[in-house]
Order: C-alpha cells, then sequence, then structure tokens
C-alpha cells in the first residue's frame, strides 16, 4: 500500500485530526526504535519506523486516544 493511501485511512482512525495523527506516529516511532514489538504481520525489516506506526495505526493494530 502507497503511503498516500495508509496516511488516508490512518486520519480516518483519528477522525481526520492530522496533528494528533503526526503525535502518535511520533510516539509510536519512538517505542519502537527503542525495542516495542511490531503488531504487523510483515517483513518490516527494510521498513522505517514511522512507516511501520503509520501502517500500525492505519491497520487498527494501535488505537489512538486524547489524553486529557
Amino acid at each position: 500500500m502507497r503511503t498516500e493511501q495508509l496516511t488516508a485511512k490512518a486520519l480516518e482512525k483519528v477522525n481526520f485530526d492530522k496533528y494528533l495523527l503526526a503525535n502518535a506516529v511520533g510516539k509510536r516511532a519512538e517505542k519502537i526504535a527503542n525495542g516495542a514489538e511490531v503488531l504487523l504481520d510483515i517483513d518490516t525489516s527494510n521498513m522505517k519506523y514511522t512507516d511501520i506506526a503509520l501502517r500500525e495505526i492505519a491497520e487498527g493494530k494501535i488505537t489512538v486516544t486524547i489524553e486529557g
């Protein structure tokens, strides 16, 4: 799936809030970089952490919520 398609799908999951999506991708990518388990059933060895995080959100593997 292309990045544009993934982004569109991920935006749907966060009510089209670009800031929330960017923040969620950044936080999840950092967790993956620090050793968190990847939740995708594909080979991610050649993927950037941000791409993995975006795909996890787009596929509904990660739920994004607003804490407050």
